[in-house]
């Protein structure tokens, strides 16, 4: 395009001035997390802080062996650092215009210029292919526009001097001059940016009731210890060593530090797992969130359509026979300079065809309302009929009504002369992505509500609604219509379909769904959609989308294939269900070393165990089974109240485990038992309960789970044998050895008795 001599571009001195007065299209958002704010916010945690505390306690006293567990806070503070990093990367490296130099006119001539150099007033260049790199305004020229990652509008807007072109959008075909009218943060698609650059709370059960446990535990851990320790050592008169190495025994086993632990290596597996399906989790507990979704927000292109178009028909006039009319087709189409998806579909539909070369064409105008190819003295007009079908076309046109119901409709008209011979209509429609009716058929079945949300019009919604068999896929409602915010509250529960959805009425959508109690995953692949993906409970992007949609959704399937979703959800489900069995295990120590500490310095008596003891018990018998359980196969329908589900699972282990230790304190104490062994037969007893509680997790017995249960009871009976010194137990004599088998039958039966007791009282709670 020669339009240079037309055109006034800024000068040097300008260009200057602009720039001191900072009118450059830069970003100059802030990342609002740095490094050192991650690392210091995860390693400068109250948690962090007791468990050195206590490992000081115990390294100062010399009691080495007893420091085992500070490796376990160790590799929760990595896990933590390593996962925000994540987050901080994706929310910085957030980006709508991603083009690195465009051409301007400035002095007089063209220059290429980074995107980051643009001032205001600049005159730049566009022609196809080109982003739009910040807001501006045609002054020359007319091209044709693509902005549907900003919009969702799936159709091209011309566009001609005095129109205003968006920055994120693409020229599809012409070429313009273009002045710049706004730069940095004052782009729509930097606004857009913008609004999307923060960092939302995680939405996950799991990690709620995690951390609800960790803060009564801490509130309760601090006064409790200092009571322990002085109890033990001034009351009692425990050695030094002694009180400290028992005290910190207590609090270790208070604190849930495992289960933390636990469920960030259980949800990363998660996510090695899937991306063997070429699903990219960039938040671990996504897997959870989409687990319990009961809302399923979809955006048309790219999720159900893959923004392509197919000709399922051509359907020929009146006198024209089918070879006529693929032959005046082939013409068009190969020397159309539109390279949109509908005509781009037509070539398809013609390839291998002959054609004759055009003498001249004309791209589709917005005032024409079509585009035309001449080729001799004939003349062919492609546009809708209603636009370039004249009166005396009316059966044509009552044909392509007809066909408007179910199709986008393309009509050809020959004009030779004053001759206009209606040629054919082309049934048009949007190539659906495979699988996605099995995928939406077993969202349904799951009782998951879907809800198409895009900005294209009602009709071609609904059309592919209709090929889905989306349940009240004819509840639609034109969003355009919408004026106030209560509107959209009201429509959000009300309709299935939402056509000409702007991406701020995204946004309040799924807010307003929110506000109704649901859990709502988004799904989207525009720039148009970065708004919603951030307010939705659980967001998934398509890897083809936007890098900007890409950067704010926790999910983003690699392979484009909206197929995959079920193998998330089953995921999910596997996670959660087995999280929720393993950290029954876990808060059986923490609920047993409350217990007892509170009952030990009622009575005034010692503390049963050391550190490195429960370490050696609590490894074998909580630690491994609950990761290895934690990570075995699980398609069940989650049922219940997570923290529901995981007391009721450890009352029964906790409570047995203090009563044990109680009434054989109290039992050795009538019998003049040594201290030694007691605390061996305490050490022994506990051990066997949870060995029988890892049974019965365990039930019914497949081949890996029986054979974790025959290596923890090998690993027991070896480590008690061969271990004494290291776990500071003494050999039982045969008087001792009865007694405790004797506290073995009574494990069992207290055990049994109080799963019973919390089975029933759990079924109450649920009723209610």
């Amino acid at each position: 395009m020669n339009l240079s001599k037309e055109i006034v571009g800024l000068n040097s001195k300008e260009i200057v001035l602009r720039k001191q007065q900072g009118k450059v299209n830069i970003d100059t958002s802030k990342p609002e997390k740095t490094l050192k704010s991650i690392f210091a916010k995860n390693i400068f945690t109250l948690f962090n802080l007791i468990n050195i505390i206590l490992a000081t306690a115990v390294f100062l006293v010399g009691s080495y062996k007893n420091m085992l567990f500070i490796g376990v806070v160790f590799f929760n503070t990595i896990i933590g650092i390593v996962q925000e990093i994540r987050s901080k990367k994706a929310v910085d490296k957030l980006s709508i215009i991603t083009g690195n130099t465009i051409k301007a006119f400035r002095n007089n001539e063209e220059v290429s210029i980074p995107n980051e150099e643009i001032v205001l007033d600049d005159v730049i260049i566009l022609g196809r292919g080109d982003q739009i790199p910040t807001d501006c305004t045609v002054i020359s020229g007319n091209c044709f526009v693509n902005e549907s990652l900003l919009t969702g509008e799936s159709e091209l807007i011309s566009k001609s001097v005095n129109d205003k072109l968006l920055s994120g959008s693409f020229v599809n075909s012409g070429c313009c001059y273009a002045r710049v009218t706004a730069v940095g943060d004052d782009n729509y698609a930097s606004k857009l940016n913008n609004s999307a650059k923060y960092y939302k709370k995680i939405n996950s059960e799991i990690l709620t009731t995690i951390q609800k446990i960790i803060k009564v535990v801490t509130i309760i851990l601090i006064p409790l210890g200092a009571f322990l320790f002085a109890e033990q050592f001034w009351i009692i008169k425990e050695p030094l060593q002694n009180s400290v190495v028992k005290t910190v025994a207590a609090l270790i086993g208070m604190i849930p530090e495992g289960l933390v632990l636990l469920t960030s290596t259980v949800l990363a597996v998660s996510v090695i797992r899937l991306s063997g399906k070429k699903v990219l989790v960039q938040d671990l507990y996504c897997i959870e969130t989409l687990a319990r979704v009961d809302v399923l927000c979809l955006d048309k292109t790219g999720t159900l359509t893959c923004d392509e178009m197919l000709v399922e028909d051509v359907i020929p006039c009146d006198n024209i026979s089918e070879d006529q009319a693929l032959s005046i087709l082939s013409d068009f189409a190969n020397n159309s300079p539109d390279y949109n998806s509908t005509m781009n579909a037509v070539r398809e539909y013609v390839l291998g065809c002959e054609f004759n070369k055009a003498d001249s064409f004309e791209a589709f105008s917005s005032e024409k309302k079509c585009s035309s190819v001449s080729i001799g003295n004939k003349k062919i007009l492609c546009g809708a009929g209603e636009f370039i079908l004249d009166e005396n076309e009316s059966e044509v046109l009552k044909v392509v009504k007809d066909y408007e119901e179910k199709f986008r409709v393309l009509t050809f008209i020959s004009i030779e002369g004053d001759k206009r011979t209606p040629v054919c209509n082309v049934l048009l429609k949007d190539k659906l992505r495979k699988n996605a009716k099995e995928t939406l058929e077993y969202f349904k079945q799951q009782d998951v509500t879907i809800k198409i949300i895009s900005g294209d019009s009602v009709n071609t919604i609904v059309n592919i609604a209709k090929n889905f068999d989306i349940d009240g896929y004819n509840n639609a409602v034109d969003c355009s219509t919408l004026n106030s915010d209560e509107e959209i509250k009201e429509a959000a529960e009300k309709y299935t379909i939402f056509g000409r959805v702007t991406p701020q009425q995204k946004e309040k959508l799924v807010i307003a769904l929110h506000e109704k109690g649901h859990s709502v995953a988004m799904t989207g692949d525009g720039v148009n959609d970065v708004l919603a993906l951030k307010r939705a409970d659980c967001s998934v992007a398509m890897a083809s989308g936007s890098e900007a949609a890409k950067c704010v959704s926790q999910i983003v399937l690699a392979d484009n294939d909206f197929s995959s979703m079920p193998h998330i959800v089953a995921e999910g489900r596997r996670t959660i269900q087995n999280i929720q069995r393993s950290a029954s295990l876990f808060l059986v120590k923490n609920l047993f070393s409350i217990l007892l500490s509170i009952i030990v310095m009622c009575f005034r008596v010692p503390y049963p165990f050391e550190s490195i003891q429960l370490s050696f018990v609590g490894g074998l018998t909580i630690g491994i089974p609950s990761f290895i359980l934690a990570l075995e196969y699980n398609n069940n329908r989650i049922q219940g109240n997570f923290f529901l589900n995981i007391i009721t699972g450890a009352i029964p282990g906790g409570v047995t485990v203090t009563l044990n230790a109680v009434f054989l304190m109290i039992f050795s104490s009538t019998l003049g038992i040594s201290k030694p062994v007691t605390e061996t037969m305490c050490v022994m007893i506990t051990a066997f309960t949870l060995f029988v509680l890892v049974v019965k997790i365990s039930l019914p017995l497949n081949k890996l789970r029986a054979s974790l249960v025959s290596f923890i009871f090998i690993a027991l009976i070896i480590g008690f044998v061969f271990g004494s010194k290291i776990i500071s137990i003494v050999k039982l004599d045969f008087y001792s050895f009865i007694i405790m088998l004797c506290f073995f039958g009574l494990s069992i039966l207290m055990f049994t008795l109080l799963t019973f007791l919390t089975h029933n009282i759990k079924k109450a709670l649920t009723k209610r």
